[in-house]
């Protein structure tokens, strides 16, 4: 690749509530724009990401959670070696790595909010050997925030320009973003985390591939009704939420009294869970453009579902536009190190409720 000496590269690494892999974007920060130069998705362990979700269901030891902290640290720097030999770049040419690190508990209301997020970025810094921006969240949830979503003020930097325009990132978990009259942008509620717990429970298998399965089955009207009544479809923005919230045990409370209902008409009734929820949010909201990113942008029944429950705007992903819909939030956090080191604050008072604008992230060095 030949780049101007003023040109910056910077990595940035997602591992979201899918679990389903580890998101690498190797991103050019040049004078006029942030740019997808390279990008690989790395497979993430398969013991490694059981034991992660015996961790979020509370199962695990202190002496677990700090030795999953480290192999998460040790599977992300694979992956940047991965994305290095790749794209033909070496570990010194790389300002920083920007790294979510893996949601493992997010809980912002609580009487002591906090946000925690594994993968020890010292561990990461010195297996790379690149310095290292992490631990993004717990500073917004201390100036009262909701710690989550940060995909809106990277939205506004990539699609500003599109008229009456709105965002939607369906990964585990669904947000929205809207640019006017001024930033905003939540948790609408559970994105593919349901239908995932639920063919992984079924069908063993990770993910629902096209929404094949939900499509074959039938919608339970009572069943979606219940679930869109949970407290969490009534709260006021700001909001965000994870998998501590939508998991096993919603599903396993939402589904006790239906013991009659095949497996996919769950499936479908969660589709449809996700595409409400979504669609509730969005027609709040006068837009005539609905851009997606994320897993759910390859769910080609969700997006069909989602077109028929809006049929007034206008729904494509976000590749239609140029910008990688896999990849969108791994190049946040590429974003994000770029600012953190420039120091620069970040403006998320109108997006989770944070009480001024702050630096985000702290520096990890890898020598």
């Amino acid at each position: 690749m030949g780049y101007r000496e003023e040109d910056r590269l910077y990595i940035g690494i997602m591992s979201g509530t899918s679990l389903d892999a580890i998101d690498v974007a190797l991103c050019l920060d040049s004078s006029t724009k942030f740019t997808l130069e390279s990008r690989v998705s790395y497979p993430l362990d398969g013991g490694l990401k059981r034991d992660i979700l015996r961790l979020i269901e509370s199962k695990v030891s202190i002496r677990e959670v700090g030795a999953i902290d480290y192999r998460l640290g040790v599977e992300f720097s694979r992956a940047v070696k991965k994305l290095l030999i790749k794209s033909g770049t070496k570990a010194s040419d790389i300002e920083a790595i920007g790294s979510h690190g893996q949601t493992v508990w997010h809980e912002p209301r609580g009487e002591y909010p906090f946000t925690m997020q594994l993968g020890n970025p010292s561990v990461l810094a010195v297996e790379s050997g690149i310095d290292v921006v992490a631990d993004f969240r717990s500073k917004d949830v201390a100036l009262g925030g909701e710690g989550a979503p940060f995909a809106p003020i990277f939205h506004m930097e990539l699609f500003k320009n599109i008229e009456n325009c709105g965002v939607v990132n369906i990964g585990g978990i669904s947000n929205l973003t809207l640019f006017s009259p001024e930033l905003m942008g939540y948790d609408c509620g559970c994105g593919n985390v349901l239908m995932d717990i639920w063919i992984r429970e079924v069908k063993g298998l990770d993910f629902d591939r096209y929404g094949k399965f939900a499509e074959s089955g039938r919608v339970n009207s009572k069943l979606l009704k219940n679930m869109l009544e949970d407290s969490y479809f009534k709260l006021n923005y700001p909001k965000s939420t994870g998998r501590e919230y939508f998991n096993k045990d919603f599903l396993i409370k939402y589904l006790e009294p239906f013991d009659k209902i095949s497996d996919c008409d769950v499936q479908a009734t969660l589709l449809a869970l996700t595409v409400h929820s979504i669609a509730d949010e969005v027609e709040k909201f006068n837009i005539d453009n609905l851009l997606i990113c994320g897993g759910g942008a390859k769910n080609r029944y969700l997006m069909e579902q989602l077109q028929y429950r809006l049929p007034d705007i206008d729904i494509k992903p976000t590749d239609s536009y140029g910008v990688d819909s896999d990849y969108i939030e791994a190049m946040i956090f590429a974003w994000l190190a770029k600012k953190r080191l420039d120091r620069e604050k970040i403006n998320l008072k109108t997006v989770t409720g944070a009480k001024k604008n702050t630096i985000l992230g702290g520096v990890y060095a890898s020598d």
